[in-house]
């Protein structure tokens, strides 16, 4: 019976097809070989640092923006097959490169950097000379980010990707025209023939392409997003800003301030639930999650009695997918439905900072907190509020809103959580409790408003942008 090679001696056979660590040994200790350098029979004269910068930490620049245009393609069964085999091989090249590169630390203390062009040579890899080369380097430039962010200390250590785990895409680069928009569709490279897309609405002309990320939804949809680089334009506050600007006058502005509610999304200074009129009816939030949770588990059940990895077990997963995709695309849209909505009939919203990690993790409410989606609506808003002149205030997450009376300023430290209704006892003051909070959070906004505006600059103080959002 044969010996099966170690994975030590296949890294060994691998480094010396690729000319890596015989480099390195023939220029450090001449009298040593490759296996001395595996087994650390030599020593570095000197460790050189690279300088390099990550291509993948775009740089932002004042006089750009970057606008994606997400939609969803119909490509054919040759097209979808294509896509699969660059997806794979984006996730097939992260994972040899990451495991090369824990190799070498562990062998060598160090790590000698990479490119996926050395493993086109290798033998049993020719077939990445079949795919998009720019896929294969974004893959390099995201690992790259990804080890240099977890020996900073920024993030955790990078994993290896599991098929149908892990998030399916990968994304290419515009370079010689080699991705076009036609018609209804787009050309990629690599693919045979234009994938139809459904436009659902018009690309602003002026704009130069930059890339395109694929992906595949675990419901079976694709989905194409297309970004461009377009030059930055000035945008001037709304009308109402500009004359509390020069005035001082509170009452130019329309302002509204946001308590956030687990059951209503949130609940507004003027104690109404977000809402919304839609072809003579009035559509109210809902938690789309906990609408379909009984078919999921039903579905769920059924799944659980399959043949793992059979058929009729792949098309159940899909159709729990197809439920998931449902609650989400709701949701997704009544968050931009409600948001455009505020940012155009206000000139400011106050909003309170809350740490929607910790808030999923106490009270049993991390179902309930990651069904109404606070993080994605409160990054909607920000984007709405630069793009319109309005302006997004945070409240310290610290600030009593909830235990400040919001007609006398006391503050009730022996408000409990169960307390609805907000009875101060200074001034005998009733108010809807979230109400009340919204209120202050409100009053705060304005505060925090004029401080920026009055304080006088000194060192290691800048005013923010008025565009921007305070916090």
């Amino acid at each position: 019976m044969a010996k099966r090679k170690s994975k030590h001696d296949d890294f060994i056979t691998m480094c010396e097809k690729n000319k890596k660590l015989y480099t390195l040994a023939t220029t450090s200790t001449p009298s040593c070989n490759l296996y001395d350098v595996i087994d650390r029979n030599f020593v570095i004269s000197e460790k050189s640092t690279s300088h390099k910068k990550s291509s993948s930490r775009r740089i932002a620049k004042p006089d750009i923006v970057f606008i994606a245009y997400r939609f969803r393609g119909c490509p054919t069964e040759e097209q979808e097959s294509l896509l699969k085999q660059n997806i794979g091989a984006a996730r097939f090249i992260w994972n040899r490169m990451l495991s090369d590169y824990n190799l070498m630390w562990k062998e060598l203390g160090f790590t000698i950097p990479m490119t996926p062009a050395d493993y086109k040579n290798v033998s049993g890899m020719e077939w990445l000379k079949d795919i998009d080369s720019s896929n294969l380097a974004n893959v390099q430039l995201h690992l790259e980010k990804a080890r240099s962010d977890y020996f900073s200390g920024d993030k955790g250590k990078p994993r290896f990707k599991k098929k149908n785990i892990c998030t399916d895409s990968y994304t290419t680069n515009y370079t010689n025209n080699n991705i076009r928009i036609e018609d209804d569709g787009i050309r990629l490279p690599k693919i045979t023939g234009p994938i139809h897309l459904s436009m659902h609405r018009p690309i602003t002309p002026g704009g130069t392409l930059k890339n395109v990320t694929i992906t595949h939804e675990p419901d079976g949809k694709w989905y194409f997003s297309i970004a461009f680089e377009y030059p930055a334009e000035e945008i001037e506050p709304s009308t109402g800003l500009q004359n509390f600007f020069e005035t001082g006058n509170r009452d130019s502005v329309s302002g509204i301030g946001l308590d956030m509610s687990v059951p209503f999304l949130y609940i507004d200074s003027t104690g109404k639930k977000p809402s919304y009129e839609l072809n003579g009816r009035e559509v109210c939030f809902l938690k789309q999650y906990r609408k379909l949770e009984k078919r999921i588990a039903r579905e769920q059940r059924k799944r659980s009695k399959m043949i793992k990895d059979s058929n009729n077990y792949n098309k159940q997963c899909q159709k729990i997918a197809r439920l998931h995709a449902k609650a989400k695309h709701r949701r997704d849209d009544f968050l931009h439905q409600i948001a455009v909505r505020l940012v155009r009939g206000y000139d400011l919203i106050a909003i309170e900072d809350l740490d929607m990690a910790v808030m999923k993790k106490c009270l049993n409410l991390g179902k309930s907190v990651s069904d109404i989606g606070w993080g994605k609506f409160t990054q909607i808003l920000e984007e709405l509020c630069n793009k319109f002149g309005k302006l997004l205030i945070r409240v310290d997450r610290w600030y009593p809103s909830s235990k400040t009376c919001s007609h006398c300023g006391y503050i009730n430290k022996d408000l409990k959580l169960e307390d609805r209704v907000y009875v101060c006892p200074e001034c005998g003051h009733v108010m809807s409790r979230d109400k009340n909070a919204a209120t202050n959070i409100l009053e705060e906004s304005f505060r925090i408003l004029e401080e920026n505006m009055l304080r006088p600059a000194v060192e290691g103080y800048k005013k923010p942008s008025l565009l921007t959002t305070i916090v």
